[in-house]
């Protein structure tokens, strides 16, 4: 596939508000989670929760939108210029030709889950204050944040778990390829909710201690929130050096089970097998992985087998959700980011909370960060039902070739 340009990016997570501050966690080897105090939520868990999301508030125009999800998708879209940049990007092609692209996977369920307390004690009818289109209604990050930047283009929520926010980048890219946009806002927004907490706990799923990718004694994941954008252009205005390139996708859906992946993976070999290929890239031109790695047993397994298939045993990789925690529909756009990070500042991010690596999986992960050249990535990101896409980035170099 033809490359298309990662201008600007950004990320506001539990490690940090934009690119200096999660970078700056990263170095450092620093998780975000900690103890659960969210809302009324009563587990004992570790979370990733952003601050400050609920002191956010949106312009008078678009109140209707208001629920903690789309607070936290401004408060993303406010960081690292991004803002501004979609606006330039606007007027040099037309804001027709600017599409929206996000993925979600609860949205602004956490509204509907406070109207619920105060619906009729006769009727259960909901409070009329409660606004299900601007807020639990999947779509209404995507026309929040079309409306929030002035955008006339396409639009498009994927809902497919936890690789939503991956899959934007293959929307984004088809319907350039159709000629329809000429740039895109792809990414990601997901915040904490109660269906999420008790729903992943119920599914026996949920780590009482900070998650532990690919660790023998790993036991479930640590749910956080995010938000992650990114400015995905089919030619940027100036073409520097450390310029991030998407250089191939690969979508696949193995339908194995509602809610495990296939034991060798098969679906995710597919995804990847996709993704060099569309890249042009052989598995020994990949210089790290952020693997998917939530921190259970069967989708760590699964994942390892994958890898250890396609890639094989050479390739370092890890899991950052140790640091930001699994962070649902948003997790595909957010790692994507960090991978653009390591990109431009040569760096393997470490896995955190893992001590005794599974050796059975057959995968190189990193317990410390590890400096050297990396121009070539891929991101891992798998769903519920078998929803998997894998993405590979690379870097330019002088003279603006795609590395």
């Amino acid at each position: 596939m033809t490359p298309l340009f990662l201008t600007h990016f950004t990320a506001t997570s539990c490690i940090g508000r934009g690119l200096e501050e999660t970078l700056a966690a990263l170095k450092a080897q620093r998780t975000g989670l900690a103890a659960c105090a969210f809302e009324t939520v009563n587990l004992d868990t570790h979370i990733g929760e952003v601050s400050g999301v609920d002191s956010e508030r949106l312009p008078a125009g678009l109140q209707e939108f208001d629920c903690r999800n789309n607070r936290l998708a401004q408060l993303g879209l406010r960081q690292d210029g991004f803002t501004e940049a979609v606006r330039n990007s606007a007027r040099r092609w037309g804001r027709q030709r600017v599409g929206v692209f996000l993925g979600t996977s609860t949205s602004g369920i956490l509204e509907t889950e406070l109207a619920y307390r105060h619906r009729d004690p006769a009727t259960g009818s909901l409070p009329d204050s409660f606004q299900y289109r601007g807020t639990h209604n999947a779509f209404s990050v995507a026309d929040f944040a079309r409306q929030a930047l002035d955008l006339e283009g396409p639009a498009a929520v994927v809902c497919s778990a936890c690789s939503s926010s991956a899959k934007v980048f293959a929307s984004a890219r088809r319907m350039m390829a159709a000629g329809l946009i000429d740039a895109a806002v792809v990414g990601g927004v997901d915040s904490l909710c109660l269906t999420t907490l008790y729903g992943f706990h119920s599914l026996q799923l949920v780590s009482r201690t900070p998650c532990r990718p690919f660790d023998t004694g790993r036991d479930g994941i640590s749910i956080g929130e995010a938000a992650a954008f990114a400015l995905l252009e089919r030619v940027p205005t100036t073409l520097e050096d450390d310029t991030v390139a998407l250089l191939g996708i690969g979508e696949s859906s193995d339908a194995y089970h509602m809610s495990s992946p296939h034991p060798d993976g098969h679906g995710a070999q597919a995804a990847m097998l996709q993704a060099l290929e569309t890249a042009g890239l052989q598995p020994q031109e990949i210089d790290y992985i952020n693997l998917h790695g939530t921190g259970t047993p069967s989708n760590d397994s699964a994942e390892g087998r994958a890898v250890a298939a396609v890639l094989g045993s050479k390739v370092p990789g890890s899991s950052t959700k140790g640091a930001t925690g699994h962070t649902l529909g948003a997790a595909g756009a957010l790692e994507a980011v960090i991978c653009a990070l390591a990109l431009q500042h040569d760096l393997m991010p470490a896995g955190l909370n893992s001590r005794d690596i599974d050796q059975t999986l057959g995968v190189q992960y990193l317990l410390e960060n590890r400096r050297g050249r990396v121009a070539r990535v891929m991101s891992n990101s798998f769903g519920f039902g078998g929803s998997n896409c894998s993405l590979v980035f690379g870097r330019t170099r002088p003279g603006g070739r795609s590395e």
